[in-house]
Formats: C-alpha cells, structure tokens, sequence
C-alpha cells in the first residue's frame, strides 16, 4: 500500500470536516479567507503552530509521567526556541514515545530538515534513509 493510499484512507474515516464558522459567509468573506488560508506564509504559521502543539503535549506528558528530568526538558525548550528547530523536534517527537523522552534529551541536536525529493522507484511522498 502507497502512502499517500494510507492517507486517503485515513482521511476518508475522518468523515466529513465540522464547519468553519456557525453562521454563512458571504461572498466577499470567502475570498478573504481564500486569500489569507491560501496564502504560504498561513501554511508556515499552521504548520509552526501544530510542531508547537506537538512539543507542548510530549514534554508535558513526558515530565508529568516522570521520564524527562529538568535539565532534559530545559535542553529540549532551548531547541524549540526556533522554527526550524521545533520543525525537527516535533518530527523526533512523534516518532518516538514519551519513554524516550530523556534519551532525546541528551542526544545531538536534530539536524536541518531537507525537502525529500523522491527517486524514480519511491513510493509517493517519501524516500527511505538509512541510518
């Protein structure tokens, strides 16, 4: 199965998106919107705004449930300090559980993210490095 037929899959089970606002737009209102949600620097913003949520809920979880001691959580705070780095960091986040919290405490930094750029066999959307 492609990725991107998970993705569909997944989203298809999501059923259908609540609505945006509880009364009718108008016209003029859903141009406005088309122009401000269209917009790439509002996808920056979305994006930045779900790694933040990410990163709170981890370390949240991660302190309360005793894996992630104060320096580790004072290191991680330090790397979510940029865009790029809470990009990586949610990344590492969600790939790991909140047992490892302490484990990502103490490792390198995250490296830069670089676009994927699939070879001519990948299956879409995603290219395989290894370690």
């Amino acid at each position: 199965m492609h990725l991107n037929q998970i993705v569909e899959r997944i989203d298809d089970a999501f059923g259908d998106e609540p609505p945006f606002t509880a009364d009718g737009l108008s016209s003029g209102d859903r141009e406005v919107l088309g122009r401000v949600f269209g917009d790439s620097g509002y996808q920056h913003y979305l994006q930045d705004q779900v790694n933040r949520q990410i990163i709170r809920d981890y370390l949240t979880n991660a302190v309360i449930l005793g894996f992630l001691p104060e320096e580790g959580l004072e290191r991680l705070t330090r790397i979510a300090g940029t865009c790029e780095g809470r990009s990586s960091l949610s990344l590492h986040m969600l790939m790991s559980s909140v047992e490892q919290a302490a484990e990502l405490s103490v490792a390198p930094p995250p490296k830069k993210l670089d676009k994927l750029s699939p070879g001519r066999d990948s299956p879409p959307y995603m290219r395989l490095v290894r370690n």
